[in-house]
């Protein structure tokens, strides 16, 4: 698997987590709704500097959202 599919599915993983519409995480991250779409499809690479915007408004470690979960 590759880390920007990893990193997509982990996004949107902790978003529904988290009861978060992808509207809603991007308000919490200074983000646009269409760029958290396309991140989630993606779409689109992504900075450090938004995996960090990101992972904070999800209240978890940036590296959490780039390592593959375990399939229990």
């Amino acid at each position: 698997m590759n880390l920007l599919k990893i990193f997509s599915s982990n996004v949107r993983y902790y978003r529904k987590l988290k009861n978060l519409s992808q509207e809603e995480l991007a308000f919490k991250c200074g983000l646009h709704r269409t760029y958290i779409s396309s991140i989630e499809c993606l779409k689109r690479n992504i900075s450090i500097e938004n995996i960090e915007k990101i992972a904070d408004a999800l209240d978890v470690e940036a590296y959490i959202l780039l390592r593959e979960r375990r399939k229990d």
